[in-house]
């Protein structure tokens, strides 16, 4: 009974201060759509989307830019899936027009993910037909 005990005890320490993971591991940009580089987007895109390697921390998010003239009109407010992973930009694109937007920044870095760890600064460029 002793030994069944101090399982159950080691078990509960370990459950509760040393088996968190503590991730410290950045989330990456699996994809994006449109895909970086595209040359050839259609202008009646409605939303951009960038898709992550883990969940993400809901209601945190860096969609920035450069130059202000380079990023799309918002047409809402960002949003994750049900998953987490993917959050969607609504926007208006204009007709052949480079766009060059960050998701995250060196100063801008919300798109966290549930352990807290920002995801690396990525540049999406694309240009619309």
């Amino acid at each position: 009974m002793k030994k069944y005990l101090w399982v159950i005890a080691i078990i509960v320490v370990l459950t509760t201060f040393g088996c968190k993971g503590n991730d410290i591991t950045p989330p990456t940009v699996v994809t994006t759509s449109p895909p970086n580089g595209s040359q050839d987007v259609d202008p009646n895109l409605t939303e951009i989307s960038v898709t992550f390697s883990e969940a993400m921390m809901d209601k945190s998010w860096s969609w920035a830019y450069e130059q202000k003239d380079e990023f799309p009109t918002i047409t809402g407010d960002p949003n994750y899936d049900g998953s987490y992973t993917i959050n969607t930009l609504p926007v208006k694109l204009e007709s052949n027009k480079e766009y060059v937007i960050w998701i995250n920044t060196s100063k801008s870095s919300n798109f966290v993910d549930k352990a807290g760890n920002p995801a690396a600064p990525y540049k999406l460029v694309f240009k619309t037909k």
